[in-house]
């Protein structure tokens, strides 16, 4: 139970951050003027063409001379800070609400904060929750990540956990079974209850194929 517990934190609070990061930058790119935006875009755009694998040295470096090692903050962290797949994401569905209702909005007085919060978050809803999942989903399988900075068992999450039944010379089948089964539900439900607007998001970000 522990361990589940420590994934649902990890993964939801992931998904909060990139939620939020995410949606104010891709804002910003959909619809504030401002100088050289298309080569920042390109940027946090590129960050995508960079396997994680790669960065995983370094970061590993980083977060051991900040002492963080054995935290969950490196696998929180780096995505927040910068999701370039949420980005490009939210700002394809963004680009297509009318400049009208911003216009709308500023002549009735709101701030940029004002129409990003109450105008922009609301009609993207489906964009929102089609990434929420994606990162959801994304933390609470992320075997990797916490194998390298994780070491003690009591901060573990559920794949870590799951491996644990695997030894060198023994694995046990049953409990393994039985964990993966339960490590599958979760996702499950929140597919079950979330598969309209997913793929209403999937469709209006132009992602489909």
């Amino acid at each position: 139970m522990k361990s589940i517990f420590n994934s649902l934190i990890i993964s939801l609070i992931s998904t909060a951050g990139v939620l939020l990061t995410s949606s104010m930058a891709a804002f910003a790119f959909a619809k504030l003027k401002f100088k050289r935006s298309g080569l920042w875009f390109a940027l946090i755009y590129g960050t995508m063409l960079i396997p994680s694998q790669v960065l995983l040295i370094p970061m590993f470096v980083i977060f051991s001379k900040l002492h963080l090692i054995d935290t969950y903050v490196p696998l929180i962290l780096p995505q927040v800070m910068i999701n370039g797949y949420g980005v490009f994401l939210l700002r394809q569905f963004m680009v297509s609400i009318p400049d009208s209702y911003i216009e709308a909005a500023k002549i009735d007085g709101y701030s940029f904060f004002g129409i990003f919060w109450k105008i922009i978050l609301p009609l993207s809803k489906s964009s929102l929750i089609t990434l929420g999942i994606f990162t959801f989903v994304g933390n609470w399988n992320n075997f990797l990540g916490a194998l390298i900075y994780l070491n003690s068992e009591e901060l573990f999450t559920l794949p870590l956990m799951i491996n644990a039944f695997r030894t060198q010379y023994y694995v046990q089948w049953g409990t393994l079974m039985a964990a993966s089964t339960i490590s599958v539900i979760p996702m499950f439900i929140l597919y079950l209850f979330a598969q309209k607007q997913f793929m209403e998001g999937i469709a209006m970000s132009g992602l489909k194929g």
